[in-house]
């Protein structure tokens, strides 16, 4: 376990293995932490952590609010989390990589490559998240968390994620910097004193840019049908992933490949094999 201060921030990340770079944006939502790879429903069934670092370099990381890594009370957008990895890859001394990303993951992968291309050497679009009930229940979570803070306060906030112990995904109440104030306690004892009318706000902004739109979020597809870069998109088919956000950014990608086949069907003996080969067939890259 290593950490790095990328724009003030501090982040948790792991180098996993030999090879050429592969950037790693966590599954788990608003607790994407490099745990989730080994232990979140189909991840910890595939074994990725197991299978990929044979091969390359896995550069696995707490994405910013979430885990071990640290935040910054803003209207966090998609940009903030492009930024985030690129500036590890800086930081990693790294031009270019491959990358994937898992669940919401997706949408920061797709983000990175509409604004850095040059930086992405090939993407793995795993379980894109979307569709009009991911984008209610996101929604819904947000409210929750602006309800509980205007009635109870934001210091009743930093007390309930003191005593929970939770995420913002497992209890919304908390708000999705709780990660932050669960380890942080200068973090904690700054936000609960913040003004309460300026903090909603920011709360809204950031809810109203990550969940714009009932398809795959993190990029318009404008910039995602210039985009260059090789991408393997593998579908997710519930209420959180719908299928319909991979075949929209299988539409919106000119060099897409879609594996057609459902959740049951991506095995640990089907899956890495499929990733390992589109890897390897995504050509030379710059590292240094």
């Amino acid at each position: 376990m290593a950490f790095a201060t990328l724009d003030g921030i501090r982040t948790r990340y792991e180098v996993i293995g030999s090879g050429p770079p592969l950037l790693m944006y966590a599954p788990g939502g608003f607790d994407a932490t490099v745990e989730k790879w080994s232990t979140m429903g189909v991840y910890a069934r595939v074994k990725l952590l197991e299978h990929l670092p044979k091969r390359y370099s896995c550069i696995a990381f707490d994405r910013r609010e979430c885990g071990q890594s640290g935040g910054r009370v803003e209207a966090v957008a998609w940009p903030h989390y492009a930024a985030q990895g690129k500036a590890l890859l800086d930081h990693l001394g790294i031009k270019r990589a491959h990358l994937i990303g898992g669940c919401m993951g997706v949408s920061c992968v797709i983000a990175l490559a509409a604004r850095n291309p040059e930086t992405v050497a090939s993407m793995i679009l795993w379980w894109p998240v979307g569709g009009v009930k991911y984008r209610m229940k996101g929604r819904q979570r947000f409210n929750e968390h602006i309800a509980y803070f205007k009635q109870n306060g934001l210091r009743a906030v930093v007390e309930l994620v003191r005593k929970e112990g939770k995420a913002f995904g497992a209890d919304p109440r908390g708000g999705p910097w709780a990660s932050v104030i669960g380890h942080d306690e200068p973090f904690a004892e700054a936000y609960a004193k913040r003004d309460a009318d300026a903090y909603e706000s920011i709360v809204r902004r950031m809810m109203e840019s990550l969940l714009d739109r009932d398809t795959a979020p993190g990029a318009q597809p404008e910039e995602l049908m210039k985009l260059d870069i090789p991408a393997y998109i593998v579908p997710g088919h519930d209420d959180s992933h719908a299928t319909s956000a991979a075949r929209y950014l299988e539409e919106c990608l000119p060099k897409s490949q879609y594996w057609d086949v459902p959740p049951e069907g991506q095995t640990e003996a089907a899956a890495p094999p499929k990733l390992l080969e589109f890897l390897e067939r995504s050509g030379d890259m710059v590292t240094s």
